[in-house]
């Protein structure tokens, strides 16, 4: 259940990594009280390495007291007395903080910075003229309050809209099952308080939403990640955890994986709510990507029909990520709970962005830009697969649409070095470290098909730095 990834090319030894991943999953409750290691002799035929290096990784573990050496047993994890709250939650958030690398560096904007890592579309794609004259009628209107406090659970016009949108990709919402939020990262955050307290778990997918990631480590909970394969969460793998682990919850991408950019087939659904059913969690179904899907993408809230699905979705994406307009779909009572949670939490919506999203989706306007949007992303992902062929990245999996292709680089078992190097000539990469529970080296980077056309980028993975990539 380790899961670890080594790397001999790492500068960082071995022994190192051996306990720092450890520790992390230690720390993270992965790794609970009383679990016996894997033997000396296993781990090493595991991992590839010398037994005298798990010797000393083990050694120095227990002399920093997170095992226990039993003779003639093995190496257990130890019950260690947490007397330093304050420190260990500092942790937490230093560990947190150090995951919004990527975000700082999406913030810092400049006519010479290539965004290729960045998680939205390019502004120019988006319609800022639309918006503006929305806006201006908007002023115009004698309903709008603009310096008025907007009801709790968020304007009733566009809920009523948005049950109408719901149902067509067949899932069914009343008005009432409906709360809106500033966009995604609220009604995930609105979910968290509701369910998690410290020392839950929750399941992820690995790869996944690193941000998320950053925000649930605020919470204190333990992040169990669930291996992503091109049909959706690896089943098999999400089986074993559950035989050892009782989460609250299972946050997921369905549509457009961020960052993998594949689509969840019928058969994974419909098992994943098999186990959520048997073993009594909670599904969180980020559908943030979904408005710009295909048309017969596969998503769980239509089979489960929020029993045990909590639909989240936003428009930072494809309207303006200025807005903050989102939303969370559930069922009814845990609307009314999540209403006063996000009372208690934020008060009330900002009515005035929710009025010009509902204008925007009500006025024709949405539909024939999400059909522009649709085929700019078919033609630069063109681009963007013959750029990568060109300077010899492989995507894994193939995309199936929407921003992103998730792409190996051949050789190379941690790209943070080069997505370090790559910030000194003004390019933005997004290194596979981040997108996974524990930050655990990867050989991958996600691209976004918006910024991949530049001569630069081409270069500069063309000339691969000396002493990061492996000749």
């Amino acid at each position: 259940m380790l899961n670890l990834v080594l790397s001999a090319d790492n500068a960082t030894p071995l022994v190192d990594q051996i306990v720092s991943a450890i520790r992390t999953r230690i720390d993270d409750r992965v790794l609970r009280p009383g679990a016996r290691l894997p033997p000396i002799r296993q781990f090493a035929e595991q991992y590839g390495v010398s037994r005298f290096t798990v010797v000393e990784a083990y050694d120095r573990l227990v002399a920093l007291g997170h095992l226990q050496s039993r003779r003639g047993s093995g190496f257990y994890v130890t019950s260690r007395p947490q007397p330093a709250r304050a420190a260990s939650a500092g942790e937490a958030i230093e560990r947190a903080i150090d995951a919004a690398w990527l975000m700082r560096e999406m913030a810092l904007d400049g006519p010479e910075r290539i965004l290729a890592g960045a998680g939205s579309l390019p502004a120019s794609w988006l319609d800022e003229a639309g918006v503006l004259r929305a806006l201006r009628s908007l002023s115009r209107r004698s309903d709008v309050r603009p310096v008025s406090y907007g009801s709790a659970q968020g304007y009733a016009p566009l809920r009523a809209q948005l049950q109408v949108r719901l149902a067509e990709i067949g899932i069914g919402a009343t008005p009432e099952q409906i709360v809106l939020t500033y966009g995604v990262h609220q009604a995930l955050d609105i979910i968290c308080r509701y369910f998690l307290k410290p020392g839950d778990c929750v399941l992820v997918d690995d790869p996944g939403y690193w941000n998320l990631f950053g925000n649930l480590r605020l919470y204190g909970v333990a992040l169990l990640g669930v291996p992503r394969t091109p049909d959706g969460p690896d089943v098999q793998a999400l089986e074993a955890l559950l035989a050892h682990h009782q989460p609250k919850l299972f946050f997921t991408h369905s549509v457009l994986h961020n960052p993998t950019g594949c689509n969840l087939s019928p058969a994974t659904a419909f098992r994943i709510l098999q186990l959520a059913e048997k073993h009594d969690f909670m599904v969180v179904e980020d559908d943030i990507y979904g408005d710009i899907a295909p048309d017969a993408a596969t998503r769980m809230a239509s089979l489960d029909q929020l029993s045990r699905v909590i639909y989240t979705a936003s428009f930072s994406k494809t309207i303006s990520g200025n807005l903050r307009v989102g939303f969370l779909a559930c069922r009814p009572d845990l609307a009314h709970l999540f209403t006063d949670v996000k009372i208690v939490s934020m008060m009330s919506s900002a009515e005035l962005s929710e009025q010009l999203v509902h204008q925007l989706l009500t006025d024709g306007h949405y539909r024939k830009l999400l059909d522009r949007l649709k085929g700019r992303l078919v033609d630069a992902t063109g681009q963007a697969l013959r750029m990568l062929e060109r300077v010899g990245l492989k995507p894994d999996p193939e995309p199936r649409g929407g921003p992103f292709v998730w792409a190996r680089v051949p050789g190379l078992s941690d790209t943070a070095l080069l997505a370090r190097s790559a910030t000194r000539e003004g390019i933005l990469l997004a290194p596979g470290n981040v997108f996974r529970p524990q930050n655990q080296p990867s050989g991958y980077l996600r691209f976004n098909v918006g910024f991949c056309v530049h001569e630069r980028l081409e270069r500069f993975l063309g000339e691969r730095p000396d002493g990061i990539i492996p000749t």
